[in-house]
């Protein structure tokens, strides 16, 4: 499968998530920045709301690439209790970088947002979209630390994803919508014909736009 651009790939998505359409319920979430692009599309081919989902794993002091948690801009947070335990992590540490990590979200989302509130999740359909998904470990962060926002159903949609990943992806949403799910995978980019960068001012254009 080979993809001419992000928009390309939301409008496929929106063909395989078509039994969405027009409900009141739904909220498609992009995530920034490339994720952005093809939520826009899903959205307008639906008909549904669109907004941006921020999210960012919580790094272990010290060791910040290895991660006891993630959270969300707004409410969720997800933490894991056995890596708390094996790292000797203190309730003030997980307090402190809680904060400080969701201010720096906060930041962009008014940044892309330019002042409009987050719609609310609690009780909707979600779909969670990014541009692509690889090791599936910061779509994983995202999962958790979305489900503390109680959403009524959960659903990841993404162009391509590997096999192995979608297969443990599965146990943790409710729906996993993708194209493909290729056994050999090297990088998300590889299935695009066009994968340029995308800029904090296209996400912030795209988000005014789908609410104009």
């Amino acid at each position: 499968m080979k993809l001419r651009n992000r928009r390309d790939a939301g409008l496929r998505l929106a063909r395989k998530l078509d039994k969405y359409a027009r409900a009141k319920d739904v909220i498609v979430l992009g995530i920034p920045r490339g994720g952005v692009p093809v939520a826009y599309e899903i959205a307008a081919e639906l008909e549904v709301s669109l907004d941006i989902f921020l999210s960012h794993k919580l790094g272990v002091p010290g060791n910040e690439e290895l991660a006891f948690g993630a959270v969300a801009a707004g409410d969720g947070r997800f933490v894991n209790e056995s890596t708390i335990k094996a790292a000797g992590i203190s309730n003030e540490q997980i307090e402190e970088i809680t904060q400080a990590t969701r201010r720096e979200l906060e930041e962009r989302a008014q940044l892309y947002r330019a002042g409009r509130p987050r719609l609310e999740v609690e009780g909707r359909i979600v779909i969670l979209v990014d541009d692509g998904i690889a090791t599936g470990a910061s779509m994983y962060a995202a999962v958790h630390a979305l489900r503390q926002m109680k959403p009524s159903k959960l659903v990841v949609a993404a162009p391509v994803a590997p096999a192995s990943t979608c297969e443990w992806l599965l146990s943790a949403v409710d729906e996993l919508v993708v194209l493909s799910a290729p056994v050999t995978f090297y990088a998300v980019g590889q299935f695009y014909e066009h994968f340029g960068q995308v800029s904090d001012e296209e996400v912030a254009a795209l988000l005014q736009n789908a609410t104009d």
